[in-house]
């Protein structure tokens, strides 16, 4: 079946519907989807992260869940490119490819078509930029790249690091983007969803699925080996996070 490529993308906070948005949407227009989420993309965090189990996929395909190692790091560079192949491959199929998730930085990458360069970590850069606070990183990245400090976690400290590695490495800001959200990079129309929820019913949203997936085996990342004990710190950081808010 001959269709003309176009592009859905959604997004939204945590727990605001958006998987179950993108499932509806893929049923109806025949469509297969692909996650836009820095947590969800790495092995291991099936349960912490909200990640979409296979019954609430109910048979649509979904791509880029679950493929990094967490003991490695996983660019935005590198999630552009298997995207672009991912709607690609669903075009080929003659479907309809749904972007999901609440990574703002991915779906730029890929919506807007924002070229992002490779740049290799620079520990030693790290190391510096570590010492400072979350606010004089961020004064830092206002100074050296405004329009990304606009749209960073401002409070992300390992994110507002890596864009001031960007800057300092490449000696320029991350590239404006090609075009407008009505053109993705392959130059096809994109329409832009966007679910919003008031503050407290979100609160009690991410509180009920939390629950939810607790009672589902959340206290089975106990038995994580010891090589991924950064994975089960920073989920058991969220999770405390979570509850204290609710």
């Amino acid at each position: 079946m001959k269709i003309n490529k176009k592009l859905i993308v959604i997004l939204g906070p945590t727990a605001s519907g958006k998987s179950e948005l993108a499932v509806k949407l893929a049923k109806k227009f025949n469509g297969e989807i692909i996650s836009a989420d820095s947590r969800q993309v790495y092995k291991g965090m099936d349960i912490g992260t909200g990640k979409i189990t296979k019954k609430e996929m109910e048979g649509i395909p979904h791509y880029l869940l679950g493929i990094a190692s967490p003991k490695r790091k996983f660019t935005v560079a590198q999630y552009r490119k298997l995207a672009i192949i991912a709607i690609n491959k669903i075009f080929r199929k003659g479907k309809l490819p749904i972007l999901c998730g609440g990574t703002g930085f991915y779906i730029q990458a890929v919506a807007d078509g924002i070229m992002i360069p490779e740049v290799k970590p620079d520990w030693k850069l790290r190391r510096k930029l570590e010492k400072k606070s979350v606010g004089e990183l961020y004064k830092m990245l206002k100074t050296l790249d405004l329009r990304r400090a606009k749209n960073i976690e401002k409070k992300n400290k390992r994110r507002l690091i890596r864009a001031i590695e960007i800057v300092l490495k490449t000696g320029k800001p991350v590239p404006r983007p090609l075009a407008r959200r009505s053109l993705g990079v392959g130059g096809y129309p994109v329409l832009m969803i966007g679910i919003k929820k008031e503050k407290e019913e979100l609160k009690k949203l991410i509180k009920k699925r939390l629950l939810k997936r607790l009672k589902k085996g959340f206290v089975l990342m106990i038995g994580i080996k010891k090589e991924k004990e950064e994975l089960k710190k920073l989920i058991k950081k969220r999770l405390l996070k979570r509850l204290k808010k609710g």
